[in-house]
């Protein structure tokens, strides 16, 4: 493995945690409608757990309610019912085969639960980051130890390593603040 190798590897795992955080973000609910909300709710489906999206099409009526319409006609009651169950905080209301899932309002000490809970996994990406940086790093010295590559090489490529890693840090401290602020606008 060479330099090069290492420095392409180590990007692609850190856009790999930038994705992750960002699929995670969607999942924190800010008091608006969002589709991805529904994505952790698994539904019986003839003795197995699915997800919703595989028994139902789920789309959004306004900008404050999700319709989940089932594809079959006997699943309306199973998920009304997993959509309860989950730790969501929703509770959906059934009209005809179309199940309407309104957001509740937002009250301030949610909006503060749910800034903190941001912080948190905004900080646990960062801690990927620097783990897979620590990793990078640790595999550059091992090829200088090996006499693979130059200590000049080694600095080189410790410092461009850096520089990705201070990219992806940027963009998470972006997509954080970017949360709060919806978080505090709803």
């Amino acid at each position: 493995m060479t330099i090069a190798d290492i420095r392409s590897a180590t990007d692609a795992k850190m856009d790999q945690s930038l994705a992750a955080f960002q699929n995670n973000l969607t999942k924190i609910r800010t008091g608006r409608a969002n589709p991805a909300l529904l994505d952790s709710v698994h539904v019986d489906y003839y003795g197995s757990s699915v997800p919703l999206s595989q028994v139902a099409n789920v789309a959004l009526i306004d900008s404050r309610t999700i319709s989940v319409q089932p594809w079959e006609k006997g699943m309306g009651a199973k998920i009304e019912k997993a959509i309860r169950e989950s730790d969501l905080g929703l509770n959906p209301a059934s009209m005809g085969d179309l199940i309407r899932v309104p957001m509740p309002p937002m009250s301030e000490e949610r909006r503060k639960e749910m800034t903190k809970l941001v912080r948190t996994e905004g900080e646990n990406a960062k801690i990927a980051t620097r783990n897979l940086r620590r990793d990078a790093n640790d595999a550059i010295k091992k090829l200088v130890k090996e006499k693979l590559a130059s200590e000049d090489d080694q600095k080189r490529a410790e410092g461009e390593i850096q520089k990705v890693t201070d990219r992806h840090i940027t963009e998470i401290d972006r997509l954080v603040a970017a949360k709060e602020a919806e978080i505090m606008a709803v």
